[in-house]
């Protein structure tokens, strides 16, 4: 797991209720609120008082408050009110780190990091959004009981459709085929597929859309938002946002957008999103089965072939964010799990000192 980058937080549904919503990511909990204005923030969870979890409190006003002992924490994650203390000046430590916000497609994202704002990487974007001729569908929220590195390699993998999705009629693509292209934060391939393994299936989409031929490809951003793109002929596309919020090993929770640009209208949108959750429920079986669970720390540790060479640029992208300094040490973390309340630190840990938890420990950079 790796700071600074965007990570998903929360539906924007689930803070119009009006209450804290807890997040656990990249092994700390967050809590996201909503002020009065209107605006989202997210905030380390842990008060610096007495250890308190603020998304068990309430949202009182523009603050979250403390269910312990009412402390009472604003966006900027510094505390307004101790009722203790009956007016008195408060600490100057009396403060929890606060991570820049961006609400968009009906998901609160948050930067968790302290990078500064000229050296992130950039906001999640569905570039179909408001776009003529398309149409946006989602969130779909939906766990997964897996590692998120091997759901976003899942979806990066273009030889693995013919035997995990036979029903969807998925062709086959040799490894000469596959061609990757490298970007700033990710990188990504196109492929030509064919021929369909299942004459049903190719008959299906040969009369929806007066051929058999295909071509589809895969792109990520940061190690864990992943983008597909389906391209059938006649101009009939549709490309899939994939933004994964790693919850622990063991877990990861993913906020799902389909942007289409055929059978655009709302009643459509349950059948078209059911088809790919299908979809989805084939790779989750291979997923939650993988062994080791994790990405394995070496690719000698897995036999690979030119087919996996979106695989291997991933798992390169992943060395050169851990060379920076922003892999999370996941040992350190369960070694003290117990013992120590960690915070991913914030931009604002740039700017000030003095702060009561600790930042969550990173492998060292090179």
């Amino acid at each position: 797991m790796y700071i600074n980058f965007w990570y998903p937080i929360c539906t924007s549904e689930e803070l119009d209720e009006g209450k804290p919503v807890r997040a656990e990511t990249i092994g700390v909990r967050l809590v996201a609120f909503r002020d009065t204005a209107g605006a989202a923030h997210v905030l380390s969870d842990t008060c610096v008082h007495r250890g308190g979890s603020l998304s068990e409190g309430q949202v009182v006003g523009d603050r979250v408050k403390c269910p312990y002992h009412g402390w009472e924490y604003s966006g900027d994650g510094k505390c307004a009110k101790i009722p203790s203390m009956n007016g008195e000046k408060l600490p100057a430590r009396a403060k929890v780190d606060s991570y820049p916000v961006a609400e968009k497609y009906g998901v609160v994202f948050a930067f968790l990091g302290d990078l500064p704002e000229d050296e992130r990487p950039p906001e999640p974007i569905v570039n179909e959004d408001g776009r003529e001729g398309w149409r946006i569908s989602g969130p779909i929220v939906f766990d997964i009981e897996g590692y998120f590195e091997r759901s976003v390699e899942n979806g990066l993998d273009p030889t693995h459709n013919e035997f995990v999705h036979p029903a969807q009629g998925a062709p086959s693509v040799a490894d000469h085929q596959v061609v990757v292209e490298n970007q700033e934060w990710g990188s990504s391939f196109e492929a030509a597929f064919g021929p369909y393994t299942q004459e049903t299936s190719r008959q299906k989409i040969a009369e929806t859309t007066g051929t058999d031929g295909l071509r589809a490809g895969s792109w990520h951003v940061g190690p864990n938002t992943l983008m597909t793109g389906i391209y059938l002929p006649k101009n009939n596309t549709f490309v899939q946002y994939f933004f994964e919020q790693p919850q622990s090993k063991t877990r990861t929770r993913i906020f799902f957008i389909n942007a289409r640009n055929n059978t655009l209208g709302a009643d459509k949108d349950e059948y078209i999103n059911s088809t790919f959750l299908n979809i989805v429920a084939e790779d989750r079986k291979i997923i939650e089965n993988l062994r080791p669970f994790a990405t394995p720390e070496t690719m000698t540790k897995e036999l690979l072939t030119p087919g996996d060479a979106p695989i291997v640029r991933y798992r390169e992208h992943l060395k050169d964010w851990e060379k920076r300094g922003w892999r999370i040490d996941w040992q350190a973390v369960g070694r003290d799990r117990h013992d120590v309340a960690y915070a991913i630190p914030s931009p604002s840990r740039r700017e000030s000192g003095n702060w009561v938890l600790d930042p969550i420990p990173v492998l060292p950079a090179e």
